[in-house]
């Protein structure tokens, strides 16, 4: 088992550094020339100072293999977007950026990447390593000519599943559902027969939580937010979608949940399943002690939610592909970076040094290419190895089993975010960050027919559209 690196004095000055926009564009690269470059810069969202140390031994891996020294600079993804606009005016960009996938493709729109050396990179480690719906992700499509252009080259990320208690499901004659529809009425039956929570999940009208709860349920009941620029959100298959959100959403005996409540309740014993992210497999196994299991059983076993936990990683759509809520990250370039260099040092942390990178945040830095062409699963099993959690004690495959290591990889390979890959990428990011649909929960939740609520969803996202 691989563990992480741990903090160094050096990481903590780099996170005090790297805070601020201002600091980043002090430390990035020179502006790139025909010259080979003996250093690069890296933008990285992972800014803890156990995480930065991480990268920073990562990089100096790289630096002794290739004499290519790469200076890591801790960046907010908020802060990477305004101090690449910045930069790119000047002539001082960074020569790498790990970001999330709708970031990197606004700056391809904006004409702030180097695309060619992205593809270049790809074509080199084999497009057929990757997962398919990350690059998708990252690829951007020409509303004009339909031509698609791939930004970055994808990295890793982390997806919902459903976590539930196997104890809990079968004494209340539960099977394990496999769909969104069946989730919502084991949910029901638990609550009827246990008198507890049967899911919980975000649910608050009108906050980031309910928007990410309201996403991740559409998305794997079939219902598209818009297709071909047509806003679809009136359909029937929305309609019903709604329908089961509202029905998770009634299972709850503790009312709304956020994302922080919905996971104490799971970890209490209060609630039978739970929809999160993959950041709650540590925390199970109560390898996180910020965040321990309290369940009543917890106190004399503290492994009783891991040992009495199953996980759903891909729900069944009704019809049609999966599409699992995640998020994925990828290395941009941007242009006038030292490519060369760049494209070197992205190689490497897909390849040699993949697993020490996943190894940054195991739990939710799951591997977005699984193989080589000679060993498809090669990093997918690396990743199952790795100590995960803050106490790094155990890997996934010990603690769950190698199992739950290859149904991670297909969760991973199902992540499919509305509008990714198509011209409609930019209004489903404003219809998330806006917080459109939760904004429309209130009418579900007082008995508003979900066909109803579903049309005034559709109305708002066709009013934000028509805004661009």
């Amino acid at each position: 088992m691989q563990r992480r690196t741990r903090p160094s004095a050096r990481s903590s000055a780099a996170v005090a550094l790297g805070v601020a926009a201002a600091a980043a564009l002090a430390a990035c690269g020179a502006p790139a020339s025909d010259e080979p470059a003996d250093s690069i810069t890296l933008w990285t969202p992972q800014t803890t100072p156990e995480r930065v140390a991480a990268q920073e031994a990562v990089a100096e891996k790289f630096t002794q293999e290739t004499g290519i020294d790469v200076e890591v600079v801790p960046l907010a993804a908020a802060d990477q977007d305004q101090a690449l606009v910045t930069g790119a005016a000047s002539g001082e960009v960074p020569d790498v950026i790990l970001a999330g996938a709708s970031q990197v493709t606004a700056w391809q729109a904006q004409g702030l990447l180097d695309t060619d050396t992205a593809q270049a990179t790809v074509d080199a480690l084999d497009p057929a390593t990757f997962s398919e719906n990350a690059l998708g992700a990252v690829t951007v499509q020409d509303a004009d000519t339909g031509e698609s252009t791939l930004a970055a080259v994808p990295s890793d990320g982390w997806v919902h599943l459903v976590a539930y208690r196997t104890d809990l499901l079968e004494e209340a004659g539960v099977e394990v559902p496999t769909t969104v529809a069946e989730l919502a009425e084991a949910a029901t039956t638990v609550k009827d027969e246990l008198g507890i929570t049967g899911i919980a999940l975000g649910t608050q009208a009108g906050t980031a939580s309910g928007t990410e709860g309201v996403e991740s349920v559409f998305q794997s009941a079939g219902c598209s937010l818009v297709t071909d620029g047509e806003v679809t959100l009136d359909s029937p298959e929305c309609a019903e979608a709604a329908e089961h959100f509202a029905t998770m959403r009634d299972s709850s005996v503790a009312g709304d949940h956020d994302v922080e409540s919905a996971r104490a309740a799971y970890l209490a014993g209060d609630a039978a399943m739970l929809l999160f992210s993959t950041h709650i497999l540590d925390e199970l196994a109560n390898l996180d002690e910020a965040v321990p299991p309290t369940c009543p059983e917890c106190s004399d076993d503290p492994e009783f939610l891991a040992e009495h936990s199953g996980f759903v990683t891909v729900l069944d759509p009704p019809s049609g592909e999966p599409a699992q809520f995640g998020a994925t990250l990828a290395y941009a370039v941007p242009a006038r970076a030292h490519a060369t260099e760049a494209r070197r040092y992205i190689e490497y942390v897909l390849g040699e040094g993949y697993a020490d990178t996943l190894a940054v945040a195991t739990e939710g830095r799951l591997p977005l290419r699984t193989g080589t062409p000679e060993n498809p699963t090669e990093f997918l099993d690396a990743w199952g190895d790795l100590g995960f959690g803050p106490k790094v004690e155990s890997s996934v495959a010990e603690v769950y089993g190698p199992e739950l290591v290859t149904a991670m990889g297909e969760g991973m390979a199902a992540v499919d975010r509305w509008g990714q890959g198509t011209p409609d990428a930019t209004l489903a990011g404003l219809v998330a960050t806006q917080g459109t649909l939760a904004q429309q929960l209130e009418p579900l939740y007082r008995g508003t027919d979900p066909a109803e609520v579903t049309r005034r969803m559709a109305a708002e996202v066709t009013a934000l559209q028509q805004d661009q």
